[in-house]
């Protein structure tokens, strides 16, 4: 799980998308604390944290060097500050992963649309990003492109961009719709497809923002035959927004919807980039912080005591069998593949043992690094996990059983 942080000059106008045309002033968080973000996100349980280094209007939350659309011509810090650095460090300090966006499309940059002198514009901002910062786990990129009836278009030269990366960051995963390394789950809506494959074909989605049915479909399930291993990255607002809004203080997903996108994002073999905008004083809302913690209070409850621990088991390339020794009552089934040998199983039955013949308690598509069941309660000392279709002889690494709380 990722934290995605939206902020910039859209959290001082109250604006989605910017114009590209916000004066550097408006930009001076009062009371900015990135290790309150950091904080945050680790009592929620997440591992890496994303900041929007520079959305569409062209803002640099870092002083760039080929642009004075940025914090060094703001008052936040007298002209000093530095959103990236600070973010970063407080990352790591918490010992998150941090990772950034740049925004392709720039509402602001004059070159904007000429293509040759836009991408040289556009490289020179990775190169800082990638060169000053430290390890980066995750470079988050979209395909916008100019969107609205007199937006000008640019022919994003996505092949130097990751050339790039893999030169400055080579550890880093590289995410936008075609990958190449992270896809896109193909909605904001934090739901992974059903079934979910980590490989795809290459050629159905070719460039990022490319449109149609089959790249939806792609992007939603993979393909089980694909040649290129890309899991899925669902991402979603804790709000009805991406940037902060003071209308949207009282609209923070409970944890109780945090917890539901959690199974079907990481629980659909996805992971989840949960976006959580910091506000004008440059911290987090108390309400989003609160839900955070008791989401991972909650998913802690939840998935803190695997009652199959102390069971045995016995395996055939067609079913896993499990004693749990003694009578247990469960209504969450967690099972994972080995994908370091690649993503096996095509479809699965779950059922319970009754003493005299097996109870069906539930079937299932694709597992991947990890398939997150919920039943009924049942209550039994053995279960067994037969594998109906496979591409392969498969690889099971985990079975386990939890019982969510009243």
């Amino acid at each position: 799980m990722g934290l995605f942080l939206h902020f910039g000059v859209n959290t001082f106008t109250d604006r989605e998308w910017g114009l590209g045309n916000e004066p550097e002033s408006v930009f001076n968080p009062t009371a900015l604390d990135a290790r309150q973000w950091a904080r945050a996100a680790k009592a929620g349980g997440f591992r890496r944290m994303i900041l929007t280094a520079k959305h569409h209007d062209g803002f640099c939350l870092w002083p760039s060097a080929v642009t004075s659309h940025s914090v060094k011509s703001s008052p936040w810090r007298g002209g000093q500050g530095d959103v990236v650095r600070e973010f970063v460090n407080a990352a790591r300090a918490e010992g998150l992963e941090p990772g950034l966006y740049l925004s392709p499309w720039d509402r602001h940059e004059p070159s904007y649309g000429s293509s040759a002198r836009y991408n040289d514009f556009y490289c020179a901002q990775l190169t800082e990003l990638l060169t000053r910062y430290g390890p980066l786990v995750e470079i988050w990129f979209d395909g916008a492109n100019g969107e609205g009836p007199n937006g000008r278009k640019q022919t994003y030269d996505w092949e130097r961009y990751h050339r790039l990366i893999r030169r400055h960051q080579p550890s880093a995963l590289i995410f936008s719709d075609a990958g190449p390394d992270i896809r896109w789950v193909g909605n904001e809506d934090g739901s992974a497809g059903d079934p979910n494959w980590c490989p795809v074909n290459p050629a159905v989605v070719p460039y990022p923002g490319a449109g149609g049915d089959a790249v939806t479909a792609e992007l939603q399930h993979g393909d089980p035959h694909g040649s290129v291993w890309r899991p899925g990255e669902a991402d979603v607002s804790i709000r009805p927004g991406w940037f902060w809004h003071p209308a949207e203080d009282a609209k923070v997903k409970t944890p109780d919807q945090l917890l539901d996108l959690y199974l079907s994002s990481v629980g659909r073999n996805a992971g989840l980039l949960l976006n959580v905008p910091p506000n004008r004083t440059g911290l987090l809302a108390d309400g989003d912080v609160a839900s955070l913690s008791a989401f991972g209070t909650l998913r802690h409850r939840w998935f803190g005591a695997n009652l199959a621990a102390n069971g045995s088991v016995n395996a055939t390339a067609a079913r896993v069998s499990l004693d749990l020794q003694t009578l247990e009552t469960f209504d969450l089934i967690v099972i994972r593949e080995s994908i370091t040998h690649g993503q096996r199983v095509e479809r699965f039955t779950v059922e319970g043992d009754e003493g005299n013949r097996w109870r069906a308690l539930a079937t299932g598509t694709t597992i991947g690094a990890k398939r997150i069941i919920r039943i009924q309660p049942f209550t039994t000392n053995g279960i067994q996990i037969k594998l109906e279709s496979t591409l392969g002889s498969p690889r099971i690494s985990e079975v386990a059983l939890f019982r969510s709380p009243a």
